[in-house]
């Protein structure tokens, strides 16, 4: 039963895993960052880990070896890409691991090391003659996890619903070229930011107000953002920043505006949806691209 047991175990592992991240998909693209992946490669990554670990979930449940060896090997490059990242100094930063909530550590590599371990485990280890009782057991057990899984997707495309009704044609933020700080401009929205903004980060400047029902319904996909690495966010209010909606010139709200290290505007636009600010970062790191300006321009 050890490996039936540690089979299961697994299943949970992945499923949870998969689950998390398909739920918390903002979240879990920006997190993304602390290995390397750009907003712009970020949402196929983000699909692509979620479809394999619940794949390997199913099979893991219905007892088939090979799912085992690519379980390990899947951990293992997560234990791997963990390990890269802590020695390019980035302990603490998000770990995608189950969203975007997870730290990454010294722990957390360990435990997706341990992980691929008891995956290799499971695959080398002969699989036992079952009695009746111990099958209606494992079934009962496969029957509750993929009640789980089927009641996280559910979850996940309720939120994916909620986003969509809330999203509108284009889907890219709206960029009106005489509203807001002009593209390639300088911008004096840089101070507000200090010594917070080094070289290869971007400014993302977000603009709400207390009266604006959107601006709340988006404000945790907004703090989200905030986890990114390669960003700073930094929020403005209609009343209590007056002077910064005025120094940027902003339409309304919500509006973002990202710009470089030196104050150059990179993109900008009014949004509604995770999506369309997300498309503000995607913009802005396309044009901050080496030969972007000619094209810019």
């Amino acid at each position: 039963m050890i490996p039936v047991a540690a089979g299961l175990m697994l299943t949970a592992v992945l499923s949870i895993s998969g689950g998390a991240k398909l739920v918390d998909f903002v979240g879990t693209r920006a997190a993304l960052a602390t290995y390397g992946i750009r907003p712009g490669g970020a949402r196929a990554a983000w699909l692509a880990l979620v479809v394999v670990e619940l794949a390997l979930a199913a099979g893991l449940a219905a007892g088939w070896t090979p799912a085992a060896w690519a379980a390990a090997l899947v951990l293992g490059a997560f234990a791997l890409a963990q390990v890269v990242a802590l020695a390019a100094g980035r302990d603490g930063a998000p770990c995608a691991c189950f969203g975007s909530r997870g730290r990454l550590t010294r722990g957390s590599a360990l435990r997706a090391a341990v992980l691929a371990g008891i995956a290799v485990l499971v695959a080398l280890w002969p699989r036992p003659e079952l009695s009746r009782l111990d099958w209606l057991t494992l079934g009962l057990a496969v029957a509750l996890t993929g009640v789980a899984i089927l009641a996280v997707v559910v979850l996940a495309l309720a939120r994916e619903v909620g986003a969509l009704r809330l999203a509108s044609p284009p889907q890219g933020a709206l960029e009106v070229p005489h509203e807001g700080p002009e593209i390639g401009g300088r911008t004096e929205l840089a101070g507000y930011f200090g010594s917070d903004l080094p070289a290869g980060r971007v400014a993302l400047a977000v603009f709400g107000s207390e009266g604006c029902a959107m601006c709340r319904a988006l404000k945790p996909v907004v703090s989200a953002f905030g986890r990114n690495p390669h960003v700073i966010l930094r929020e403005f209010d209609e009343v209590a920043d007056a002077d910064a909606w005025a120094m940027a010139d902003v339409p309304g709200s919500p509006y973002a505006v990202a710009f470089a290290s030196d104050g150059t505007v990179l993109a900008k636009g009014t949004f509604n949806s995770g999506a369309q600010l997300e498309s503000v970062l995607a913009t802005a790191e396309r044009r901050a691209a080496p030969g972007a300006t000619q094209a810019r321009r």
